[in-house]
């Protein structure tokens, strides 16, 4: 009998001990199964943590014996952590502060810096004690076991892009990746490039088409309509900030085609401006259109095919490589070949002396219609640097006051048109020739409200005619 209970009360003990062992098996695999289902999210707990600071069981309570139910997140390590007695054990998972609560003994931060490993965690990835990742145009540093970031204004903005793409403004917006990265004045400081119009600009008389007032001008004018083969599109200033160059040497090259009625339509090369412009030289850094016309009328360009641009702009060797001469009638004649191999003919293309175009709408659309493409000079936001397509409008943003230091940027006017907008009403428009390439907006183009001088677009209009002697006239 005895020997009988004997049996009976270790078969009681055994059982015992077998449960608690699958318990602690147990919370071992919920725990794993928690970190691996988890993992991915753990940078999404940093403001939960700022929330918490430590208290679980304050927040959740201390059990009696051991209870499965008196379980709560432990953010910092990413697990589950209990408030019971039963969680007092030798690998123990008890919450940080329950000793500091339960028991009111202070040993939970030693259990913290267990369970929260050195370094730093970012979209579920651990990164050592100084590490360095880059978050769009921000350097993040881990240190402390926490990721110190520079705090610059990026060129991508997604919460302007998505707040203009809700918005019924007439135009759409686009994350670009050649933006992506760069910080807003970035931006501003090398893909623009076109100093502030100079008091002599400023100060040039008005000319007018030679079109009669009674000349109906159409709804809708493109250039490349009305003279095919003779215009020529968008070109790349990449992060070169030279659009007084792009812009200056693309409304010549339309001129001069269609001055000449298509005897030479070769476009010419910007990068004969910058490199070559000799007046305080900027080349990709900024430039005035004054000069750039002064250039074309005194010294000539060369064709884009002749004197191509530098696949690295800030390249020490990236000296004027072309030379002209007169033959005594004002005429220029280059004195060295073609930087390009590949190009034999290296003509040199001269420009007369710039005049400027009312700023009035119509006679803007006068000029255009009967003369060719003109050269705008326009403000640039940030707004802009996101453009799609659509009726491009100015759309404020937050960090609109930040940046007032270079915005002044020069695009080329091909045509106009009139269509629905903004809120479904028609709007009239002008259709402008950008130099960021054509995987920017509309096939490297954009459209922008006509009429209202929107961002300044009408406030400086600059056209010049072709210089061609009797020999070269058709």
């Amino acid at each position: 009998m005895w020997t009988g209970y004997k049996i009976l009360i270790l078969s009681y003990f055994t059982t015992e001990i077998w449960m608690e062992k699958q318990y602690f098996s147990q919370r071992e695999v919920d725990l794993g199964a928690y970190f691996a289902r988890n993992h991915t999210i753990l940078e999404g707990t940093r403001f939960k943590r700022a929330i918490y600071q430590g208290q679980y069981c304050r927040n959740f309570g201390c059990c009696e014996d051991r209870d499965d139910g008196c379980v709560t997140q432990f953010y910092e390590a990413n697990a589950l952590c209990y408030c019971d007695k039963f969680c007092e054990r030798e690998n123990s998972d008890c919450c940080p502060d329950y000793k500091s609560f339960c028991h009111e003994e202070k040993e939970w931060p030693a259990l913290t810096q267990r369970w929260y490993p050195e370094g730093c965690f970012r979209d579920g990835h651990h990164y050592d004690e100084g590490s360095v990742i880059k978050e769009n145009c921000n350097s993040c540093t881990c240190s402390g076991q926490q990721w110190k970031c520079s705090q610059h204004v990026c060129l991508v903005h997604p919460e302007l892009i998505e707040n203009i793409n809700k918005g019924d403004y007439g135009w759409t917006a686009q994350n670009y990746s050649q933006f992506w990265g760069m910080t807003l004045e970035d931006g501003f400081k090398f893909r623009l490039g076109t100093l502030p119009p100079s008091p002599t600009l400023l100060s040039m008389n008005e000319m007018t088409a030679s079109l009669p007032a009674t000349t109906d001008l159409p709804e809708f004018f493109v250039a490349s309509y009305k003279w095919p083969g003779w215009t020529h599109g968008p070109l790349d200033q990449k992060n070169c900030a030279a659009s007084w160059a792009f812009s200056t040497a693309s409304v010549a090259a339309d001129r001069i085609a269609i001055q000449s009625e298509g005897r030479y339509t070769a476009n010419l090369s910007p990068q004969n401006l910058i490199s070559c412009c000799p007046k305080n030289r900027h080349g990709c850094n900024s430039g005035s259109i004054d000069r750039a016309w002064w250039y074309l009328r005194k010294r000539g360009l060369v064709s884009h095919a002749c004197y191509p641009l530098f696949k690295d702009q800030n390249a020490t060797n990236n000296g004027c490589a072309m030379a002209s001469r007169s033959d005594g009638r004002g005429k220029r004649h280059a004195t060295k070949p073609c930087p390009n191999s590949i190009e034999k003919s290296n003509r040199i293309y001269q420009c007369s002396p710039p005049y400027r175009v009312s700023s009035n709408e119509t006679e803007i659309m006068r000029e255009i219609m009967q003369n060719g493409p003109v050269q705008a000079i326009m403000q640039v936001h940030e707004d802009f640097f996101h453009y799609k397509t659509g009726i491009y409008r100015h759309v404020t943003s937050t960090n609109e006051e930040n940046y007032r230091k270079l915005r002044t940027h020069a695009v080329k006017l091909v045509g106009w048109g009139t269509l629905r907008g903004a809120q479904g009403r028609k709007e009239k428009f002008w259709i402008a020739a950008n130099s960021w390439g054509k995987s920017w907006g509309e096939n490297g183009y954009f459209r922008i409200l006509r009429g209202v001088n929107e961002s300044d677009i009408e406030k400086l209009i600059i056209a010049a005619w072709g210089q061609l002697t009797s020999s070269d006239e058709p």
